[in-house]
């Protein structure tokens, strides 16, 4: 600025206003003198000088006043210049913005000089222009914004939005500055009233006043109405993204995008706006999204689901592309991804965004499958015809080469391009940047689903470039940033690596291994706890984990859609990187799903399944190669060397390719790429992919035998002829086949090298899914376990994985594999073979289970097992074993002496493990399988041969595995025990497979046995043994097994010829199991040894002993006692000892475990019986020969240890539970026991008596049963009860209380076990069981103190017995009843306690009250106990014997001075006896039961009780609840009509209330209720109520005052309980006639009633009740008629029904009763 400008401009002024505007001519002088007084100043000082003049600028304003145009030009220029150089006068803002508010209607160059000067103005006077200077300074932009000048409208609106972000640079920089500004205002926010400065106060002001304009609202800060939404909604845009960090600290801010900013939004989206203001409003929610939700969770989440339902079912295009353009950008923020699931799916409760949109990506893939080309395999996409002129070739040659994806027919003018290609699914400009644009534009149908790609493939960068960098182990990370190139390794896969045009990558060996060892074990990024971004991991991995479902399916349906070749490597690229992040976090789940849908999309399941449909070559056995040409062919069918396995033939390869379809679906390059990519993740995730190294390498199986089914070779493809040029079209499906073949050669060498670098477990892993391979299809394995043994390997157990081409799993097959699967077999055994080559270092150094040499061999020895394997596999299986165990022995041969030994060991026991799954299955009969088994049994047997020819000089330890070699033509799954080396299933029986291999390998044992016999080891003399005894076990041949026995007796011979005495003591036979008895034996040059290898030799020969075969069971029998025979005489009587011990004894266990073994169900019964009968007859025999060496073993001062062995094994044989050895063995034990000698010398002592007691006492003999029938017992529990009586004899003068408890124990315990047998029912007589076991307990002596008690506890439970059977018993078929026993038992008690009544235990122990109890079950249940006697009813004579019992007993219970405790239980037992006596269920009677007899009876019977317990039932020590108990079932009994339910609840109530509740009146009822069909009974308990309450008659005889003075007492106590049931019992009969009565108007009272009324009224009016019994009422007192005072009311009542005569005149008689008492009358 110039202030010759100001003085020119005012010049002019003053020269235009000389004719009109006076003011304004004089103000312009007068502002040119001011200027002209500045002088020379310079032109930085004269805007300091000018601001100071607030009179300079008044002509400037005057003339904007005056409307003019001229003036108004001069003055806006002058204005500006002022306002740019900081001149003017801040004194004068408000009139210049008056000023220039007026000028604002003038012509074109003054509105846009007005709008260059508003900025200036807000940027030099920032702090004076505020509250209305501001608002007056944006009004002027707002009436310049509406002009219809297009050049004013845009400056003004582009000059109105730099107003009003310049309005937020405000508070920023008073943020920043100003804090101590003063408070301007408060406004309200989120957290309630906040206080702002000035500049955040306008700020406030202007943003609410913008959203409330575009809301078509009235403004409350500005003066301006009528702003355009578009226009507005571009001011709210330009705010939020300018100043996002103002929103973020002020939460007013904040609060204004919440309540109305947000709103807005949402509402303006769901009133289907136009494209103009949608692409608004979507950009602004856009930037909500990225940079305010965090300060607006809420509100951004509904904000995204408003964009994901627009995305899912509007049908607009354009609208479709705009949501998806927000998310394409949402998802190339990856922070922005994790912040929004982070918000809201990983918060419980809130909405699931994410989740939710990768479910709609889901829907909309598969919206319009004609516009993708989806199909089974992926294709290119097919363009109009109007568009390209190749496509009718591209056409043609696609479906010619069987694509199945592509949609054929004619093409037209019409058609559509179909597929997503770059040519036509982009657009140049997205639609989220058209904001010029009005209406939506041009959009191809395409373009959403290359957008759901985008966002598809940056989620996934995104997720890789987070997550990959925190794999890097710390010690690593510095190399990698150096060396780029190789992060491509094991940790991310190359992009290249996914591009079919890139050229392999092939490294040297040495730069492999280099390369991988740089490439550790990655790291789980969710491992690292203290990392600062662990909780983004963890955010990560939820994403993976919620949303890989929509995601894989997604990106599945792409993958069989038509896409370009950039579109498509993209895809696999983002699969893939998916797959390796899930891998990294170890999400086992979705990262084996992304691996399985990648393989089966490197091999369709169509094209699997053409080729096993198709011509399949037939398998050939293992021969000479056949030289093939070095082509793509033999690598393509060889793809890991599998050409070596299966060598074809020139003529054969040619059948083969004619029988196959040229036109059948094969593998094209898109297949190899995503082949190329499943190896790469293979390698980047190899030590962490676990059993998803099935997926990857079963998907190479496959791809192996497509190609070579399919014969592969470069430049020919299955389609139809084409020209030259077309054969070179590069958008081919088939264009760079041998190329990609290369790279897919290359990948898989790579990712079985990868595998030397790995940890064991990892290693293992891969082993793991090798042989998975192998694994039969399910139907296969339960034809192949059907018959065997074998236990499944750990992977068959486990439940399979849902692996790619599965469909290939289930193929039928009829007995073994066909041609494919032996293919497929050759080439995992192949692959096997060349892991275990690779690692042979790993597998020799390394544990065997952790370096997985038993896996390995474990999977050979399978395959060469497997009856369902074609010959070819099973014998290359052998092979490659053997020559692994070659191989293997030639490098043990560098390593050191004391690691070689192991090694070795190691390798012939994998040989002898190859032959033991041999012998353990159950091969088939089919001559092919047999003939197998012994080529491989063969080719095991010479590779032991080249072993040990080649270290035969080392075998230091491996002779004992050459004899178990020896032993493999054996067909037994177990070795032999130290005792007893026979099958638990097959008792002893071995089968061989061939008669040419058992003599063959009995000529290699007689061989050893004449040339190495004297060099054999300690050891191996027992193995040689056991050997021997295996060929008397096998069932080829008897005579060998017969001749085998004769050579235990040369080898006792060789072994005691060396002594003249063999020494035989204690201290030989340490340990009874044999190894002490081995290790002695291995020391040939300690003492004994021989006699130890002489006891071994006659444990096996008594092993022998148990055949199942009858002549050699003899004779190993004659045998054994020939030997003993022939060193009898030089056995000492130790010696006896321990052979008595010690082969004797083992007799007796083998015997048992054959016996355990015959418990086999496939044991047929009859060997089941014959064994049985063996043992009865072994007991007797071993029982004899005790006997007769009875008197020497008992000198012997271990006999008590041998007796305690004895008795042992006779438990061991009893818990057989076998009745014919069950009864054999109590025999026996009774004929042991019996030999008491002379009465000089005893023979047993107290410990032997001790353990003879022990063995009867551990429990009754118990049987098993068998075929479903069950078993007469009684002859066994005869034998048992007999030895008891033996046992007694001996133990009775040392009878303790213990030992007659578990006597009667045990006898109950028969009785309760014994079958029912022939003999009919226990009804009315007991069985002969039953009557020896009552026999036995009365033989018991009961003079020792608790012994009756004791007997009596038991009698009671056998008197209990008949009714806890029927209660409990379920069983339909015949049982013992225990009537007849039970009523035994009732006498036997009743003579108990009669003869000890005065026995004051009895009543201490509980045994009266268990007695009494067991009573009172059959007087309880009575109708109840559904069997009828013919003789007298067991509650009939339970009732008798009660009576008795009480009548002996209830005096004692003072005069022995029980406990109170004690006697309250007796008690309370008798008031329980009294109440089954009153009552019945008559409805469970049976049909002829004598109800009149029977009530009879129980009459009797309760009047004799009655007279026992009258009035002692008043006593002290009866409790409470015992009388009370007695008078309830008084009344209960009483009752003759039923009562109501409300009436039964009376019962319970107390005297007030309950009659409180009975004087208001009840519903009537008309009903005639029956009487109970005990009346009789029932007026007895009745009349007994009366008789408790009534007083005792007087009586004159001094001589019994006293005792009646006490009997009063006791009286009064027991008609105080009964008084108020009295009471309630005449109080119900009353009240129901009050109530009943008069409904029946005329009618008679029903006959019971009537009788019951008139009985009860007179028994009122006769009683005089104890005056002490019941309190006095509070109105009136009375003596003896105090029932006739509690009734009272209901007897007034009872005068005003009226009705029948007589009971009219019994209450007038009671009324004038109570007038008497009351001394009314």
């Amino acid at each position: 600025m110039t202030t010759q400008l100001l003085a020119t401009e005012l010049a002019n002024l003053i020269q235009e206003s000389k004719r009109k505007h006076n003011d304004l001519r004089q103000a312009a002088e007068k502002s040119l003198e001011e200027l002209k007084q500045l002088g020379n100043i310079s032109e930085e000082a004269a805007p300091e000088q000018l601001s100071q003049r607030p009179s300079f600028v008044n002509p400037f304003i005057i003339a904007c006043g005056t409307k003019n145009a001229k003036f108004t030009s001069i003055a806006i220029v002058c204005l500006q210049r002022l306002i740019v150089a900081r001149a003017l006068p801040r004194a004068k803002l408000n009139q210049v913005l008056q000023a220039l508010m007026q000028a604002s209607s003038a012509g074109l160059d003054v509105q846009l000089k007005i709008l260059q000067a508003l900025p200036s103005l807000l940027q030099n006077y920032a702090p004076e222009l505020k509250g209305d200077l501001l608002v007056t300074a944006l009004n002027i932009c707002f009436i310049l914004q509406s002009s219809k000048n297009a050049i004013v409208n845009n400056t003004s609106a582009a000059t109105l939005q730099q107003l009003v972000v310049s309005v937020f640079d405000k508070v920023v920089s008073e943020d920043k500055n100003g804090a101590n500004s003063p408070v301007a205002g408060e406004v309200s926010s989120a957290d309630g009233h906040v206080g702002l400065r000035a500049a955040a106060l306008d700020a406030y002001r202007i943003f609410n006043d913008l959203c409330l304009m575009t809301e078509n609202q009235r403004p409350e800060f500005l003066r301006f109405t009528g702003l355009p939404q578009t226009f507005g909604l571009e001011l709210i845009e330009s705010v939020i993204t300018n100043h996002a960090a103002v929103f973020t600290t002020h939460p007013e801010q904040a609060q204004i995008l919440r309540v109305r900013a947000m709103p807005l939004l949402i509402s303006a989206l769901k009133a289907k706006p136009s494209f103009a203001t949608t692409v608004r409003l979507v950009r602004i929610l856009y930037t909500m999204l990225r940079r305010h939700i965090n300060i607006l969770p809420s509100e951004c989440g509904d904000a995204l689901e408003i964009l994901t339902h627009l995305l899912d079912q509007d049908a607009a295009l354009w609208k479709r592309a705009l949501c998806m353009e927000v998310f394409r950008g949402i998802f190339a923020e990856h922070t922005l991804v994790r912040r929004i699931f982070a918000l809201y799916d990983a918060k419980e409760g809130e909405k699931s965004i994410i989740k939710t949109l990768t479910a709609t990506f889901v829907r909309l893939s598969t919206e319009k499958p004609a516009i993708i080309g989806l199909g089974h395999q992926s294709t290119m996409p097919v363009i109009e015809i109007a568009n390209a002129s190749v496509a009718p070739s591209d056409q043609a040659m696609l479906e010619a080469s069987g694509m199945t994806g592509i949609i054929g027919g004619s093409v037209g003018h019409e058609t559509p391009n179909i597929g997503i290609s770059t040519q036509w699914s982009s657009v140049r400009v997205p639609c989220i940047d058209q904001l010029d644009k009005t209406e939506p534009p041009a959009i191809p149908e395409s373009y959403i689903y290359s957008l759901v790609l985008a966002c598809i493939s940056s989620l996934s960068d995104g997720l890789a470039k987070f997550i990959l960098p925190l794999t890097v182990p710390s010690e690593s990370r510095s190399r990698r940033k150096a060396s780029r190139q190789d992060a491509t390794g094991r940790d991310s896969p190359s992009p290249a690596h996914l591009t079919p045009e890139s050229p392999p990558h092939k490294r040297s060996s040495l730069e492999r291994s280099a390369s991988f060892k740089r490439n550790p074990v990655p790291l789980n990024p969710l491992d690292l706890d203290d990392h600062p971004m662990h909780s983004d991991v963890k955010i990560c991995a939820s994403i993976v984990d919620e949303c890989w479902p929509a995601i894989l399916a997604t990106c599945s349906t792409f993958l069989y859609a038509a896409l370009d070749q950039d579109y498509y490597h993209g895809l696999v690229r983002a699969f893939q990187r998916f797959a390796h992040v899930a891998g990294l976090l170890q999400l086992s789940t979705p990262r084996d799903a992304f691996l399985t849908t990648l393989g089966k999309s490197a091999v369709p399941p169509n094209v699997l399944t053409a080729c096993h449909n198709s011509g399949q070559p037939r398998p050939m056995t293992p021969g000479t190669q056949t030289d093939t040409p070095n082509t793509l062919l033999s690598n393509a069918r060889g793809l890991l060397s599998v050409e070596g396995l299966t060598p074809t033939s020139p003529a054969a390869e040619r059948q083969r390719q004619a029988s196959f379809d040229a036109a059948a679906a094969t593998l094209n390059t898109r297949n190899l790429l995503c082949l190329r990519a499943l190896l790469n993740l293979g390698i980047a995730l190899g030590p962490t992919l676990g059993p998803a190294w099935g997926i990857i390498l079963e998907t190479l199986q496959q791809a192996d035998f497509v190609l070579f089914t399919t014969g592969k070779t470069p430049g020919r493809t299955p389609s139809l002829s084409r020209s030259a040029d077309q054969g070179d079209d590069t958008n081919s499906l088939m264009s760079n086949f041998s190329h990609e073949v290369r790279s897919v050669e290359t990948a898989a060498s790579r990712l079985i090298e990868s595998s030397i670098d790995f940890p064991n477990a990892s290693f293992v892993e891969v082993v793991e899914a090798i042989c998975s391979l192998l694994e039969q299809r399910p139907v296969d394995k339960q034809e192949a376990g059907s018959g065997g043994a074998q236990s499944p390997s750990p992977a068959a157990a486990e439940p399979r994985r849902p692996a790619p081409g599965q469909h290939r799993r289930v193929l039928s097959f009829s007995g073994q594999a066909s041609g494919s699967s032996t293919q497929e077999f050759l080439f995992a055994l192949a692959k096997l073979g060349e892991i275990a080559t690779i690692n042979i270092e790993r597998i020799l150094t390394s544990n065997p289970e952790a370096s997985g040499w038993e896996r390995l061999t474990k999977e050979l020895i399978n395959t060469l097992d497997s009856p369902e394997m074609t010959p070819p596999v099973r014998v290359k299986a052998a092979e490659i074993l053997s020559r692994l165990v070659l191989e293997a022995a030639n490098v043990a041969a560098s390593l050191p002496d004391d690691a070689r030994g192991p090694i070795q060991l190691r390798l012939l026991g994998a040989l002898r493990d190859a032959l033991t799954p041999l012998q353990t299955n159950a091969r088939g009969a089919s001559v092919a399988n047999h003939t197998t088994d012994i080529d491989v049994h063969r080719i095991i047997l010479e590779g032991l041969k080249s072993i040990v020819e080649g270290c035969g000089e080392n075998l230091v330890s491996g002779w004992d595995i050459a004899f178990s070699i020896i032993g493999s033509v054996f067909e037994t799954t177990q070795s032999i025990p130290e005792e007893r080396r026979g099958s638990t299933a097959n008792p002893g029986l071995l089968t061989t497979r061939s008669s040419k291999l058992v003599r063959s390998s009995f000529s290699s044992l007689q061989l050893i046995c004449s040339d190495f016999l004297a060099s054999l080891p300690k050891s191996c003399f027992l193995i040689l043994v056991d050997t021997l005894y295996k060929f008397c076990s096998q069932d080829d041949d008897l005579n060998i097994a017969l001749t085998t026995v004769t050579f235990f007796w040369v080898l006792s011979d060789f072994l005691s010829a060396k002594d003249e005495s063999l020494e035989i003591t204690a201290e030989l036979v340490q340990a009874t199991d044999g190894s002490g008895l081995e290790r002695l034996a291995a020391e040939r040059s300690e003492k004994g040894s021989d006699a130890a290898l002489w006891m071994l030799l006659l444990l096996r020969l008594t092993t022998v002993t148990t055949d199942e075969r009858l002549e050699l069971r003899n004779s190993a029998i004659q045998t054994l006692l020939r030997i003993f025979d022939a060193y009898g005489d030089r056995l000492s009587s130790e010696a006896w000892s321990v052979c008595i011990t010690s082969v004797i004894f083992q007799l007796l266990s083998s015997l048992e475990e054959e016996l355990k073994a015959a418990e086999d169900d496939d044991v047929e019964e009859s060997d089941r019986v014959e064994w049985h009968g063996t043992a009865v007859v072994v007991l007797n025999g071993i029982s004899g020969l005790l006997a007769n060496y009875l008197d020497v073993l008992t000198t012997h001062p271990f006999f008590n240890h041998l007796w305690r062995e004895l008795l042992g094994h006779l438990a061991t044989l009893l818990d057989f539970q076998v009745l014919d050895i069950n009864t054999a063995t109590f025999k026996a034990l009774s004929h042991v026991v019996s030999q008491t000698g002379d009465d000089k010398k005893p023979i047993f002592n107290e410990t032997t008596v001790e353990f003879a007691w022990d063995l009867w006492s551990r429990g009754i003999p118990t049987s098993k049963g068998g075929g479903g029938k069950s078993e007469d017992n009684q002859n066994c529990l005869v034998a048992y009860v007999a030895a008891l009586c033996e046992v007694y004899k001996l133990i009775q003068s040392d009878l303790t209380v213990d030992r007659v408890k578990r006597m009667l124990t045990l006898l109950r315990e028969t009785v309760e076990e014994a079958s029912v047998g022939s003999y009919v029912l226990d009804v009315e007589h007991t069985t002969p069981l039953q009557t020896q076991t009552l026999a036995a307990v009365q033989m018991i002596r009961t003079d020792v103190d608790g012994v009756p008690s004791a007997m009596i506890h038991q009698v009671s439970e056998f008197a209990t017995l008949a009714y806890d059977q029927n209660q409990s018993s379920e069983s339909d078929g015949p049982k013992r009843t225990y009537i007849a026993m039970s009523k035994a038992s009732m006498k036997i008690l009743q003579t108990l306690i009669l003869s000890h009544a005065s026995d004051k235990d009895i009543y201490t122990s509980g045994a009266l009250a268990t007695a009494l109890s067991a009573l009172y079950r059959p007087i309880a249940l009575k109708y109840r106990f559904c069997i009828v006697t013919k003789s007298v009813q067991p509650w009939r004579l339970a009732t008798s014997t009660a009576l008795e019992v009480l009548a002996a007993t209830l005096a004692q219970l003072n005069a022995l001075d029980i406990p109170r405790q004690k006697a309250q239980g007796i008690w309370a037992i008798v008031a329980s006896v009294a109440d089954g006596i009153l009552c019945a269920d008559a409805n469970s009677a049976s049909s002829g039961t004598n109800f009149g007899d029977d009530e009879d009876f129980d009459i009797e019977s309760f009047r004799k009780l009655r007279a026992l317990i009258i009035p002692s039932l008043g006593g002290d020590v009866v409790a409470d609840k015992t009388r009370m108990a007695y008078a309830e079932s008084l009344f209960r009994t009483s009752v003759i009509h039923g009562l109501t339910p409300a009436e039964k609840a009376l019962e319970d109530k107390g005297d007030d209330s309950g009659l409180s509740s009975l004087y208001a009146p009840r519903p009537g009822r008309t009903v005639a209720v029956p009487p109970t069909k005990r009346t009789q009974m029932s007026y007895v308990a009745f009349d007994e109520l009366f008789s408790l309450v009534s007083t005792e008659p007087a009586t004159s005889e001094s001589s019994v005052s006293r005792k009646t003075a006490e009997s009063s007492n006791l009286r009064i106590r027991i008609a105080s309980t009964a008084a108020p049931l009295l009471i309630l019992r005449c109080a119900l009969t009353i009240r129901s006639y009050v109530a009943d009565q008069p409904l029946r108007g005329k009618m008679p009272q029903p006959l019971s009633q009537r009788k019951e009324l008139i009985w009860t009224l007179r028994k009122l009016v006769e009683l005089e009740s104890e005056g002490d019994a019941m309190p006095a009422l509070k109105w009136a007192e009375g003596e003896s008629r105090k029932h006739l005072l509690r009734l009272y009311p209901l007897m007034v009542k009872a005068l005003g029904v009226g009705g029948d005569v007589k009971v009219l005149e019994l209450l007038r008689e009671a009324l004038e009763v109570v007038g008497g008492e009351l001394g009314i009358v």
